[in-house]
């Protein structure tokens, strides 16, 4: 792809979003050179559209001629003749199995006979062989990416909310790809539960096996948040995968500028072998449930996504459900209360669900998830969604106790749990909105 290769004996790769508008071309190339200058070997666009769509070749053709030769991807969801036409200028093209055909999530149950949901998969078919055709004639790798958020009432209703319903989402696809004969394909399963996302990358691995498939995975814990959180979150979820071997590309997914994911990818990658061997020894070292992790690091973000990594898998697996962390520095307690809450065991501070944003955000998300964290950081164990826009929003913050979900441009819908409680409230009402409802209902 490009002039890099994924998988195999390749590196791993890091890559980022850009969160500008796919249409202002100056701004997405400025961005882009900004991932790529910190080390991104990909870059991803939103294409929500034909007009962004069309735009990447002016993207791409500006980040050319500038020297800047890294892979770009398309981004698209909801309109499968978007990604037709980003397979002739992007490199890669991302599509969303649980909306390239079926419509947008509702949470609505339907029936199939067995019959009718060979036809629907029919439909997948009939679409999806076009784009293969148009990627198979210029040289354009695919990614299939599944998001726990985003999957479609169809396979909802056939396999509920589950592993084996995700990675169905996923192969029903892959399967089409491989009686095609285009391999050049790279696949995710993300979500925003650290459990969710590394226990059905697994079964992924797994059925691939069984089907006798073998594509490069790309890893990446979605809507992790930003700060201490992000990082952590994102480490306990791929480091746990990496340190099994799992993974040939990852994005760590902060509610930051994307060039600051760069340095946190790399570290992962870095620590690798230091933290599977950590991981065995914490593992030894498991006694009345509780593992016990000594480290000696010079800086402190370091010290926090060795630590995260080097447990993630043991506590996601529940190995144990205690963590101490020896390290002299002063902040292990909190730091062990972090990663047990990234690992979904046990919850000591206000949860955020929080995207990365793309161009598809049409608030200021950075200052409204600093807004909404200020005023609800002391309700320990709550859980609030802040999304960018409704590819993900209502299904990955499914979950959560509140939502606060971009519905168009300066407008935002509230939500309680998967419920929408009142909708396209104007920005700078919103905040305070959501404040109003929680403490409404706290009362």
């Amino acid at each position: 792809m490009g002039n890099i290769g994924i998988g195999g004996s390749n590196p791993i790769r890091i890559q980022s979003m850009a969160t500008t508008d796919t249409n202002d071309t100056a701004a997405s190339v400025a961005q882009a050179k900004r991932i790529i200058d910190a080390g991104g070997e990909l870059v991803r666009f939103t294409t929500q559209g034909t007009r962004e769509a069309e735009n990447m070749q002016h993207i791409s053709a500006q980040l050319k001629a500038d020297g800047y030769n890294q892979p770009l991807v398309a981004d698209v969801h909801f309109t499968a003749h978007t990604a037709d036409i980003a397979a002739l200028y992007c490199e890669k093209v991302r599509i969303n199995p649980g909306n390239y055909v079926d419509p947008g999530r509702t949470f609505k149950h339907l029936e199939y006979t067995n019959e009718e949901y060979a036809d629907e998969l029919q439909k997948i078919e009939k679409k999806l062989i076009p784009f293969i055709n148009i990627c198979k004639e210029h040289h354009t790798a695919v990614r299939i990416g599944v998001n726990h958020g985003s999957l479609s009432d169809r396979i909802m209703s056939r396999y509920g909310d589950t592993p084996e319903g995700i990675v169905e989402s996923c192969m029903e696809f892959l399967r089409i790809f491989k009686r095609e004969n285009f391999n050049d394909v790279v696949i995710s399963i993300k979500a925003s539960n650290t459990v969710v996302m590394v226990t059905t990358v697994r079964l992924l691995v797994a059925t691939m096996d069984k089907e006798d498939m073998h594509y490069p995975l790309h890893l990446g814990v979605t809507e992790a948040g930003e700060g201490e959180d992000g990082r952590i979150k994102s480490a306990v979820g791929i480091g746990a995968l990496l340190t099994e071997g799992i993974g040939d590309t990852i994005r760590v997914s902060l509610s930051e500028e994307p060039e600051c994911e760069i340095p946190v990818a790399r570290k992962l990658v870095e620590l690798i072998p230091e933290c599977c061997r950590l991981r065995e020894e914490a593992e030894a070292s498991i006694k009345d449930d509780t593992i016990t992790l000594t480290l000696d690091e010079p800086d402190w973000e370091t010290l926090q996504l060795k630590a995260a990594m080097a447990v993630g898998a043991l506590l996601i697996d529940r190995k144990a459900t205690k963590l101490v962390i020896e390290s002299g520095k002063g902040q292990e307690v909190s730091l062990a209360d972090a990663i047990l809450q990234a690992a979904r065991i046990k919850f000591t501070k206000t949860e955020y669900i929080s995207c990365p944003g793309c161009g598809r955000t049409l608030y200021n998300l950075q200052e409204t998830i600093a807004r909404i964290k200020a005023a609800t950081k002391d309700l320990v164990g709550l859980k609030i969604g802040i999304m960018g826009c409704i590819v993900n929003g209502p299904g990955e913050m499914a979950d959560a106790d509140y939502g606060y979900v971009g519905a168009g441009r300066g407008k935002i819908s509230l939500y309680k749990q998967k419920v929408c409680v009142e909708k396209n409230i104007p920005e700078e009402e919103a905040v305070e909105k959501l404040l109003e409802l929680i403490r409404s209902d706290r009362k």
